[in-house]
């Protein structure tokens, strides 16, 4: 028999190649709605530096909308099942870059003092290196290391989060709507006292700031945490 023959004869067996989608990595739904809020933030600065002051406007929907998927990346990882130690160290990180830069704006503006920004600046960065380190050495999330019962509710209680959530997104809303209204209708930031509210405010998300990070900070430096 010819070897032809007998390679006609032997049956041929395919390779089966793996697809290629399924080769690269996919990024968790939360994850990529956290680098949205990335995206809006640029698109917020953008608009506020290089368009006409009437864009504000749209900057104050795009607040809210900024503001809306924080709390949605973080349900979209739970009803997923995504949630992990770095979704959760980089959820905090885009907050605080969406907060410092919102601030720095703002302060820009000459809506914030620089008071509040270098609070903000300070309390972030000691907590934020605090939070990183007992995550690192517990694999545990970042809002779970306060062992108190008021710094649990204070840092990680559901009705403290969403509060300091939701008056950080009204203070730049409200700052947004007063820089839109300058140009236009200057009238109505006297009228309705648009500043003063605005400056309580300013106030009180500074006071939150404080009060919500003191726990993490003494539990830390006093060695009461979950280990």
């Amino acid at each position: 028999m010819s070897q032809s023959s007998i390679a006609k004869s032997q049956p041929m067996t395919s390779v089966t190649k793996p697809p290629i989608l399924s080769l690269a990595p996919t990024l968790p739904l939360a994850n990529v709605i956290t680098t949205l809020r990335l995206v809006l933030l640029l698109v917020v600065v953008l608009i506020t530096y290089q368009l006409p002051p009437v864009w504000m406007y749209l900057n104050i929907f795009l607040l809210i909308l900024l503001f809306t998927t924080d709390a949605l990346d973080g349900y979209v990882a739970r009803a997923r099942g995504e949630a992990s130690e770095f979704g959760a160290l980089y959820d905090i990180a885009i907050d605080r870059i969406v907060e410092l830069v919102l601030l720095v704006v703002f302060f820009d503006l000459d809506y914030v003092p620089l008071w509040v920004v270098l609070l903000f600046i300070i309390r972030g960065n000691l907590v934020d290196a605090i939070r990183s380190n007992y995550s690192a050495s517990s694999q545990k999330t970042p809002f779970s290391m306060t062992t108190s019962r008021i710094g649990a509710w204070l840092v990680g209680g559901k009705f403290m989060r969403t509060f300091y959530a939701v008056i950080k997104a009204v203070t730049f809303c409200w700052l947004a709507l007063i820089e839109a209204l300058k140009t236009g209708m200057p009238e109505i930031i006297s009228t309705f006292y648009l500043m003063p509210v605005a400056t309580g405010l300013i106030l009180v998300s500074a006071a939150l700031c404080v009060v919500r990070g003191m726990p993490v900070i003494f539990e830390y430096l006093t060695g009461d945490r979950k280990e």
